[in-house]
């Protein structure tokens, strides 16, 4: 039995000592208001891999700042046009899944963007369903709960900014 704990000790500090910090990404959670009802709309997608939904993100570009990132991401995977703001949003992490079955813990640095434009032909037209859907069905669809968290506070804080209308 020693050996036994000396190995699982052992392969437990190899795994310690491999471990690299979060693999830094950029997000843009791309809403809107349905004009007439003043209804908060959230844009997901799905991912290309496994289908599951997701907002635009992608990884640091030489030269572009991160609210600049998650504009160009929103761009190429949902063919949207706005402004993200400067102000970090907030945070969320997953385990990207890799080619080969290698998993990379990602940190998300999450930029709100207002949708101004909604464009036919985009870079990744074709390899992932788009969906406008509420804030509660965005929050209740992806799977990582930091997201669902930021999805929520981000929507109640924009649905008590600014007064309902009638």
């Amino acid at each position: 039995m020693p050996k036994l704990s000396i190995l699982n000790r052992l392969a437990s500090e190899v795994q310690l000592m491999l471990r690299r910090p979060p693999r830094q990404q950029y997000a843009a959670l791309c809403y809107r208001r349905k004009k007439k009802q003043s209804q908060l709309e959230v844009l997901l997608l799905t991912s290309r891999d496994t289908g599951r939904w997701v907002i635009p993100k992608g990884w640091p570009m030489e030269g572009k700042k991160s609210h600049a990132v998650a504009e160009r991401e929103a761009y190429e995977e949902a063919g949207v046009k706005g402004k993200a703001d400067k102000e970090v949003l907030g945070y969320y992490t997953y385990n990207k899944g890799m080619n080969g079955g290698l998993k990379v813990h990602c940190r998300v640095q999450v930029h709100a963007l207002e949708v101004q434009d909604l464009l036919k032909d985009f870079p990744e037209k074709g390899m992932r369903r788009v969906e406008w859907v509420s804030w509660e069905e965005a929050a209740a669809r992806v799977n990582e709960p930091d997201l669902k968290a930021l999805i929520s506070s981000f929507a109640l804080t924009m649905l008590n900014a600014t007064p309902q209308q009638a």
